[in-house]
């Protein structure tokens, strides 16, 4: 009984919660109607007050020249409904209100919803749009957001619809609809996409028509998101077929049909690819409306010298690789790597191209790396404690642990050619041991996937983002392929990655906006660089030095080759996939970074060349004259590496991970804080792996691991190293001298007879003199010197010495200087000087 009581009471209250909302709504929706009804409101019988569009420019960074005026040669056809074919009236419907056919002007539910959710957020977010407010907005109302346009909006397209038919409101829509660039309406899309009449539209058409007001810049079939077009299209066709606008026989046909779309008409513009890029940047920012209508005065980074160059370049290189490597596209685009702003951008050979579906632009496209992603992997590595010098083998090794030493699946179902990993360098050469430097220079493929392994998955994929390369988010995807570009990047991206490498590790955002300006000259954004520390500065630093080294990468490139200038310090780095798809060199100056790609849109492979082929001239001669249009800036240096504590194979000692000290004349083993100049550092050679020697995760503590097999990569690199040390000689380790000397050290001296330091000597009389041992350890050796200028050399004691002024004439001056140096059959030497005096008159 009292169960249902308070069930009872539940219920009453909970109908009397909603009884109250319910009353709320309706008394807040009374007063919104009238006080909107008092408003003052355009004459929606006559649309001859129609808001009057502004055209939107875009201008170079001097902002005097025009790259693009949107509303310039803008094309529209207005045609009756009757005109436009019935799928894309529907498709329309189906995809912007789908009870148009059925409401008011407004839907009460998300009318009410939109006061709600307004109310409580006190923005304006929400809005419902029917294709009769979106009339009502686009043709009578200004663009302001304030609550009393949007109520405005709600009652004009009630008062619209008493006045003018469902078919007129759908007819104004269509012919007044943006479908991107300077194209308007149904008709003129129509033609310009498939170079038929709105008329004659089939289905699968209608639905990309459809597909493309909301954000044509976004959805454009010309531009980088075509594929998300076609997933918006099939989306139009699926809310067709649920409103049962069509049957499903056409729904699936219409999803399967192949549409062409025609290659896009040539339009006054500067930088096409670049305005574009720009155009869905803004649009996304302050809406399509705001671009088409408000008068914005866009001053974009453009330098319209240097993007004019490189649209020349690219386009010459492009159809020369054509015939020359089969690449038939190529791309560039070049920064200010102190503030990101983008200088030139060229995402094809020809924007107009249709051969090579050159609208698309290749700088934003995801493209597989190779090579060129190698640096990021190092900078990983140096910022981990590892040193240019360290050493690793460049041998033929496997690295999946799924397979064993000799890279022989290590279960029977498993197919080699797809778990085993053992890649080759690109002349299948393999060097032994190699520092990083080298490697890196040389681009060597072996130590680049070690150098991965002992930097850390995770640390190189953060590496990647912090320098602004983000495409890389699934590193289970990659694996130890990732740094011969297994991942993929856009131009963009990886261009910027190595801005961050040029201007000392300070990650710069690329942008191409200088200032905003609205109709009325009010700044709406202006340009201030947005950047990050990606990198510790003396890491940015040795890379730059690395890729700027000629000498260090003269056995790839040969001397003097592409990527050197004769009078600029210039870091490169070039990249070739594995399939030869894509071909790639980044290269950059402190003020200056520029990024080249050459290949093909539809991925077909090209002549299997290397990117120093292919690319390189092209990014070469942009290069020779960008880099003439700025002053000329060198690298800073990092600082010098302590490598006190540092293991053997971070110094570059390779044969072994232990070493001992002698004195360099006695050979006697002594302590490291003997005298420097007798110092003499010995290697007790030992022939392994690196990760015998060193703690992956810190290598700089100079602990080595307490049992490196514990490792799963160490029994594959050591199996390699052995391997080799055998071939070389090195198959037996040595031991450590244990054997400590205690003699003392013999004791160099010498006297000087027949010599006297205050006597001046006649040009005529000859000087002589006899140097005799007086230590216990016996002279070898003697030298004679006259004011630093070697004279004599004596081997046979006693050392008489004898010359006359004829045979040092030349070097005789008023205060003169004799040094003799004796030394010992060990090495060592010592010193003595005495005035010579001549009568010079």
């Amino acid at each position: 009984m009292y169960h249902r009581v308070v069930r009872k009471s539940k219920k009453r209250l909970a109908k009397k919660i909603w009884l109250n909302i319910f009353a709320l709504g309706l008394l807040t929706t009374g007063l919104i109607l009238v006080w909107a009804a008092r408003l003052q409101l355009p004459d929606v019988n006559s649309f001859n007050t129609r808001v009057v569009s502004q055209s939107t420019k875009f201008f170079d960074r001097t902002g005097k020249i025009l790259l693009f005026n949107i509303q310039e040669n803008v094309r529209r056809s207005e045609v009756p409904l009757s005109e436009i074919s019935p799928y894309l009236q529907k498709a329309t419907v189906a995809i912007e209100d789908d009870t148009f056919y059925q409401h008011k002007g407004i839907r009460p539910l998300s009318f009410l919803r939109a006061v709600l959710v307004n109310a409580t957020s006190l923005g304006f977010s929400q809005g419902g749009s029917t294709i009769t407010q979106q009339v009502v907005k686009n043709s009578l109302l200004t663009r302001d957001k304030s609550i009393a346009r949007k109520l405005k909006e709600w009652v004009l397209a009630i008062k619209l619809e008493r006045v003018i038919s469902k078919d007129q409101i759908l007819e104004i829509y269509l012919n007044e609809s943006p479908y991107g660039g300077n194209i308007y309406g149904a008709e003129e899309a129509s033609h310009a996409f498939f170079g038929v009449s709105a008329s004659s539209l089939n289905l699968p058409q209608s639905a990309y028509l459809a597909s493309l007001p909301q954000a044509p810049s976004y959805y454009s079939p010309y531009g980088n998101h075509r594929d998300e077009l076609t997933d918006r299209k099939n989306s139009v066709l699926g809310k067709m077929y649920e409103n049962n606008l069509i049957n499903e026989t056409e729904y699936l046909s219409a999803q399967k049909e192949k549409v062409e779309f025609k290659p896009p008409q040539r339009i006054g513009i500067v930088a096409p690819h670049f305005v574009f890029y720009l155009r869905s940047i803004l649009e996304e920012k302050y809406g399509k409306r705001a671009l088409e209508e408000e008068g914005l005065k866009i001053i974009t980074t453009i330098d319209v010298p240097m993007q004019q160059k490189a649209e020349e370049i690219v386009k010459k290189y492009a159809l020369l690789n054509k015939g020359k490597f089969n690449a038939e596209n190529a791309g560039l685009v070049a920064l200010d790597p102190k503030t990101g702003q983008i200088l030139a951008m060229v995402g094809s050979r020809d924007y107009f191209d249709k051969e090579i579906d050159g609208n698309v632009n290749v700088v934003l496209a995801k493209r597989q790396p190779g090579s060129s992603f190698k640096p990021f992997v190092y900078a990983t590595a140096f910022k981990k404690g590892y040193t240019p010098d360290t050493m690793v083998f460049d041998l033929e090794t496997e690295f999946s642990t799924r397979c064993d030493d000799e890279s022989k699946p290590l279960y029977t179902s498993d197919d080699p050619e797809t778990i085993c990993y053992n890649p080759e360098n690109y002349d299948q050469i393999f060097r032994g041991p190699v520092s990083l430097r080298n490697a890196l220079a040389q681009s060597l493929n072996i130590p680049a996937v070690k150098v991965l392994y002992l930097s850390g998955m995770k640390d190189v994929l953060q590496t990647a983002e912090d320098v602004g390369i983000n495409t890389l988010n699934d590193p289970d995807r990659y694996g130890l392929t990732l740094v011969l570009g297994g991942g993929e990047v856009t131009l963009l991206q990886l261009t910027g990655g190595y801005g961050a490498l040029a201007n000392d590790g300070i990650k710069s955002v690329p942008n191409g906006i200088l200032l905003v300006e609205n109709g009325s000259g009010e700044i709406l954004e202006s340009f201030e660089p947005q950047q990050n520390n990606a990198l510790p500065s003396d890491v940015a630093r040795i890379v730059s030095d690395i890729l700027s080294d000629d000498k260090a990468r003269s056995p790839l490139f040969g001397e003097r080759s592409t990527l050197y200038f004769p009078d600029h310090q210039v870091a490169a780095k070039t990249g070739t996939t594995n399939d030869y798809r894509d071909a790639w060199v980044v290269g950059y100056t402190p003020s200056l970074a520029v990024g080249s790609w050459a290949g093909n849109n539809d991925n077909r492979p090209m002549e299997k060349k290397v990117a120093g082929q292919i690319v390189a001239p092209m990014w070469h001669e942009f290069m020779v004259y960008a880099i003439s249009t700025l002053p000329d800036e060198r690298f800073h240096q990092a600082a010098p590496i302590n490598t006190d504590g540092l293991s053997p194979v971070l110094r570059g000692i390779w044969q072994g991970g232990e070493t001992y000290f002698v004195d360099k004349y006695t050979g006697v083993i002594v302590d490291k804080n003997y005298p420097e100049e007798k110092l003499q550092e010995k290697i007790v050679p030992s022939v392994h792996s690196i990760l015998k020697w060193i703690n992956k995760n810190d290598p700089q503590n100079g602990i080595p691991p307490s049992d490196p097999n514990e490792d799963s990569q160490f029994s594959h690199w050591e199996f390699a190293v052995r391997k080799w040390a055998v071939a070389n000689g090195y198959g037996t380790d040595a031991i450590k001298p244990n054997i400590f000397s205690t003699a003392p050290l013999s004791e160099v001296s010498f006297d000087v007879i027949g010599y006297d330091e205050k006597s001046e000597h006649a040009p005529s009389s000859p000087i002589s003199f006899t140097v005799v041992s007086a230590g216990s350890s016996r002279l070898s050796k003697v030298e004679i010197f006259l004011n630093n200028n070697l004279i004599g050399i004596y081997k046979n004691s006693p050392f008489y010495v004898s010359f006359n002024n004829r045979e040092i004439a030349g070097i005789i001056r008023e205060e003169n200087l004799l040094k003799i140096i004796g030394y010992n059959a060990s090495g060592l030497k010592v010193e003595r000087f005495f005035p010579l005096n001549f009568k010079l008159n």
